[in-house]
């Protein structure tokens, strides 16, 4: 179990008046445990849960399927309850677990936006003594300020991904397809050592417009602009990285809207830091792009860890002063410029206590990668 996050957990539940948090969805079971229950995000059935009480006791509900999963990866001596599949007894053990913590009349945070309505309501007719309360957004808030053992996976997810989408255009060039550039790229990221990939967008020519795409057989032309992104994973954290480059030469009007595409960036690494307002900075964003006369998405930047998008959103959304610990992923973007190709460079960005560090620091994105 993590340790330090099951202390922040006791000090949000205290100040919360809260007995016990069960954390049930995907990124927050792996939040308190350091690890995902393999299937539970693919099959949203398959809860594992993990329960916190306000004395920093721990203990698991898992699926007979993974339990032997759970079992090998959690310390030995944890409490783990078991439910079966097919037998539909999740609330049931979930409900004498709590029980068995002295829980059953209690006040429990749990995560209302994930737990199926049906099985919230199983579980209140089992526990009717019980008091349910929302926990997301404090789980959520919680999840914004990176531990350093956080940082150090999310710093070598972000390099992971980088190099790897870097070492992709340069095995590739005109006539080769997209499905290559998606095979070199997957390559990458297992042989640096990412243990999975949540998304991957190859986006190239005429198809760089559209924002999440995979790759097709779409064959490589000189002059077409690529997008690619992915999102490698390691105990359930995610980085995200993009990188735009041209095959053989970039296109009329691809360097000047690059080149204000990188000046949004260094601006982005020049404002964030600790109390910088978000608003503030996406404001900035839009006065920098103003000349380029192009539409441009509703935010500039996201929180990113154990979810793809996590707050706080340089956006027009609620202002939130950036703190540090906080890991964020800026993306200059422009999809639709006009010009029949869209624009990306995306980069992984740790709050410090007086500035930011780029995490996604291989490569060198100020010009234009143009590559085959």
């Amino acid at each position: 179990m993590r340790q330090d996050v099951i202390a922040r957990q006791v000090a949000a539940m205290t100040a919360a008046g809260l007995d016990a948090i069960c954390a049930c969805s995907p990124e927050n079971f792996a939040y308190v445990t350091g690890f995902v229950s393999p299937t539970q995000p693919l099959m949203r059935w398959r809860h594992a849960m993990a329960i916190v009480t306000a004395d920093g006791a721990v203990s698991l509900v898992v699926v007979d399927m993974e339990a032997s999963t759970i079992r090998a990866k959690a310390p030995p001596g944890t409490e783990i309850a078991v439910w079966k599949e097919f037998s539909f007894d999740a609330m049931a053990v979930l409900a004498e677990a709590l029980t068995k913590h002295g829980l059953a009349k209690a006040r429990i945070g749990l995560e209302l936006d994930y737990l199926p309505a049906a099985d919230y309501a199983d579980l209140a007719a089992r526990l009717p003594g019980a008091t349910f309360a929302p926990a997301q957004a404090l789980l959520a808030r919680l999840r914004q300020l990176k531990t350093p053992g956080e940082i150090d996976i999310l710093r070598k997810l972000s390099r992971i991904a980088d190099r790897a989408i870097t070492e992709s255009y340069h095995a590739v060039a005109a006539g080769k397809t997209e499905m290559d550039l998606a095979a070199a790229l997957t390559r990458g990221v297992y042989a640096q050592g990412a243990e999975y990939f949540k998304l991957m967008i190859v986006a190239t020519g005429e198809r760089s417009v559209f924002p999440n795409v995979g790759p097709t057989e779409r064959v490589l032309k000189t002059g077409d602009v690529c997008r690619v992104e992915i999102f490698p994973m390691i105990d359930g954290y995610h980085a995200g990285v993009c990188r735009t480059a041209a095959i053989g030469r970039a296109p009329p009007e691809a360097e000047r809207i690059w080149a204000n595409l990188t000046a949004c960036k260094h601006m982005l690494l020049a404002e964030i830091g600790p109390g910088a307002s978000t608003r503030a900075i996406y404001d900035r964003y839009l006065t920098m792009t103003e000349e380029l006369k192009l539409p441009r998405i509703s935010f500039i930047g996201h929180g990113i860890g154990l979810h793809l998008h996590e707050d706080p959103y340089l956006g027009p959304t609620a202002d939130q002063p950036l703190e540090a610990g906080m890991v964020l992923g800026i993306e200059p973007l422009i999809y639709e410029t006009g010009f029949g190709f869209g624009m990306q460079n995306k980069d992984m960005v740790l709050v410090t206590e007086t500035g930011c560090e780029l995490l996604s620091d291989v490569s060198d994105t100020d010009r234009l990668l143009v590559v085959g």
